[in-house]
């Protein structure tokens, strides 16, 4: 679990209220309300096609990226509406980055993936260039690693390198919120504890959100859990959402308990 367990006043940082998001006709989320707290991990669970990984990708309005997609109800960063008329989703996703599932190494240097975001938004000088390169990779313990061969191309890092490589280049831009969308799924047991530990080292800074298959991950890092399936109706839903230890150990909901338990999805 992680260090910072939840106080009844840590501030919320994102929250949902009767969410609703459709595909042209096809209705995947339906009437979710929660909140998401600040410099917390938050496990998003449940069975394959519930819409977890649409849940993560709202909050940065990556679904925008689907033809067809609406969303009903509110989305809200701190005082933002994420979905508001005047919202800039430029400024969302410097706010709100994203991990995949698989490394999206960009094919460059290691330092010019993590220098192309701050480059972006105008940073110029070469000596702040090197302090966000040097900062970024640091966080990630990749620093130590990498720091005699920055001008190699990061494809050629193995593939937890690239992951981390990939959350440097998250952090670089000084998000808010960081959403890994099952960032563990592709790699091998010692490369996902290093992602793990990681993700217990970032959340002193960030809130972090994860979509997460694996029931022992989920226990080991989060501190909150939010369980998601279908209902009769074929739409995902939110089942049950609280405190990762008791949502695994005094689950509220027998689908839950069923769940965890390994008796369906």
């Amino acid at each position: 679990m992680a260090e910072n367990i939840l106080i009844p006043d840590q501030s919320v940082k994102l929250k949902t209220t009767a969410l609703n998001l459709y595909y042209g006709a096809f209705h995947a989320l339906g009437d979710i309300t929660m909140e998401i707290y600040d410099r917390s991990i938050t496990a998003i669970i449940g069975p394959s096609g519930c819409g977890k990984s649409t849940l993560l990708r709202v909050f940065n309005r990556m679904n925008d990226l689907i033809p067809g997609v609406r969303v009903e109800g509110e989305v809200k960063l701190d005082d933002l509406s994420v979905y508001g008329k005047i919202a800039d989703v430029v400024s969302i996703r410097k706010k709100v980055g994203m991990v995949f599932q698989r490394p999206n190494v960009f094919p460059m240097s290691i330092y010019d993936n993590i220098a192309v975001g701050p480059r972006h938004q105008g940073t110029k000088r070469a000596f702040k260039l090197d302090e966000i390169v040097e900062q970024s990779l640091s966080k990630v313990a990749l620093w130590e690693e990498v720091k005699d061969d920055l001008r190699k191309n990061g494809l050629t890092l193995s593939p937890g390198q690239q992951q981390r490589l990939c959350i440097a280049r998250a952090i670089a831009v000084e998000p808010e919120v960081i959403l890994m969308d099952e960032s563990c799924s592709a790699l091998d047991p010692e490369s996902t504890m290093k992602i793990e530990e990681l993700m217990l080292d970032l959340v002193r800074s960030f809130a972090i959100i994860i979509v997460t298959h694996n029931m022992e991950q989920a226990l080991r890092v989060s501190d909150m859990a939010a369980f998601l399936m279908i209902g009769d109706d074929h739409v995902g839903k939110l089942v049950e959402y609280g405190p990762t230890i008791e949502l695994f150990s005094r689950p509220k909901d027998k689908r839950t308990e069923d769940y965890i338990t390994g008796r369906f999805g």
